[in-house]
């Protein structure tokens, strides 16, 4: 179908109608792909394969002098050099870890995390999901180096495990996408500690202190009530500059900085009705008069209340969610996913204890410890299942929440030095989470019935 004439004032200053038109009609179904709850994570998996595709071609040595390629940012004679696959996993997943922490900090604040009642279950069910892979891991991996990957199959990829549920279209009811969300905000936490406590390296007090000042700035910023964003970001970079010279890894200064964000707006919805109302009075008294600048005042006034009517841990939510989704996930995908095929060998006992204790984990450790830890929660502690939920529904969940791919391969990372044993482990999270996304999708289709009730798709925001 043609797209229907733009008219005069639909059109900009200066813009061509044909060319404003063609854009329309190839942006068009970007767009519509884009509105698709599950085509992130089908984004993601395009990204893996790609990745997964170029270091096993012809041109793999491409793949990793690419990646090593050396990026260098400083100021006259003081510069910081890295490779682009660190600042990929140590800058653009700082980012990540930040929506993480903003989403965190707004479940704690008014979300299914909000109350002890309603975090208990979630909770006890992610609690679950984390140690039982590990110890299963573990028991495949005894010993060193194979054992410092336990926490590679703790983690859910949020963003797959969405997007197998959105396939299930109907069958899935809502309630089940809610406890989904919370068990994997818990998820990402426990990751987080892991992280902190097991997957950093000695501590330097210098680094320390340092990150220590850009948490105390960000907290005295908001005791003098600044609200400009952009003054947040030299004390946010001074966290992370500092927590990277510390020893802990960069990326937790992320959610750090999330978590300290405001999670209370200053005007609310009244207040913005207020500023609007007193915005466009003035506007029609002088619109046939007043100048460009004059107009300026007024409407940069509404924008400022139009900000302030939403907590700015939302609106820094809403704003960085489309990149970390579109962009640094992907992008984190393409530059860690390259596994190469030939340099994996599941002779060497070591290699394929390490793939084994991952997928071992991931497929059958978090199915069986987030159903155990949910039954003895309602047996023993007189939890209660949300509604339209019952054991079918939880296995289908605890299937879904096997797929690790994105925390489970940046853990990975932090856990082997060896490059033989972090492909091995890469390895073990893209054939897991493989395995784990059909195993949802097969036992959604033979567990869950359509529910002709639900119209319109269920919406829920994923990391």
């Amino acid at each position: 179908m043609d797209l229907p004439p733009i008219p005069p004032r639909a059109l900009p200053p200066g813009a061509w109608a044909p060319a404003v038109r063609a854009a329309r009609a190839v942006l068009k179904p970007a767009l519509r792909f884009a509105q698709i709850q599950a085509a992130s994570g089908i984004v993601l998996l395009f990204a893996a394969v790609v990745a997964l595709a170029w270091a096993n071609s012809p041109w793999a040595a491409s793949y990793a002098a690419f990646w090593h390629t050396p990026l260098s940012v400083g100021i006259g004679p003081y510069r910081f050099e890295r490779d682009l696959h660190f600042w990929v996993n140590d800058g653009l997943m700082a980012i990540f870890f930040f929506v993480v922490g903003l989403e965190i900090r707004r479940e704690l604040h008014e979300g299914e995390l909000a109350t002890l009642r309603r975090a208990a279950l979630p909770a006890l069910a992610a609690v679950g999901g984390m140690v039982v892979p590990a110890a299963l891991y573990v028991a495949m991996n005894p010993g060193p180096p194979g054992n410092r990957g336990w926490g590679v199959p703790m983690a859910t990829d949020i963003a797959f495990a969405v997007g197998v549920l959105t396939l299930l279209g109907h069958r899935v009811p809502p309630s089940l996408r809610v406890m989904l969300l919370a068990l994997a905000i818990i998820d990402d936490l426990g990751a987080i500690l892991v992280i902190a406590i097991f997957y950093s390296g000695p501590m330097n007090p210098l680094g320390v202190t340092a990150a220590g000042a850009g948490i105390l700035l960000t907290l005295a910023l908001q005791r003098f009530g600044v609200r400009q964003v952009i003054a947040y970001v030299p004390p946010a970079l001074l966290t992370w500059g500092g927590t990277y010279a510390s020893g802990i890894h960069p990326t937790i200064a992320g959610v750090v900085i999330g978590l300290l964000t405001p999670v209370r707006s200053w005007l609310g919805g009244e207040g913005f009705l207020a500023e609007a109302e007193r915005a466009i009075e003035f506007v029609k008294a002088r619109a046939s008069h007043a100048g460009a600048h004059e107009l300026a005042r007024p409407l940069s006034a509404l924008d400022s209340a139009r900000r302030e009517a939403v907590p700015p841990a939302t609106w820094l939510e809403l704003t960085f969610h489309p990149w970390v989704a579109w962009v640094i996930m992907p992008v984190f995908a393409l530059a860690n996913a390259g596994v190469s095929l030939a340099g994996v060998s599941l002779a060497d006992p070591t290699r394929a204890a390490v793939v084994g204790g991952v997928v071992a984990g991931l497929v059958f450790g978090k199915p069986v410890g987030i159903l155990l830890f949910s039954f003895l929660g309602v047996k023993l502690l007189g939890l209660q299942l949300p509604p339209a939920i019952d054991r079918k529904e939880m296995s289908v969940l605890g299937l879904v929440a096997g797929i690790g791919f994105t925390m489970s391969i940046f853990i990975a990372g932090l856990a082997f030095t060896d490059p033989a044993l972090l492909a091995a482990a890469k390895l073990g999270v893209l054939g897991a989470s493989l395995i784990a996304g059909v195993l949802g999708l097969v036992g959604g289709y033979l567990f869950l019935k359509p529910d002709p009730s639900q119209t319109g798709d269920a919406r829920m925001g994923a990391h």
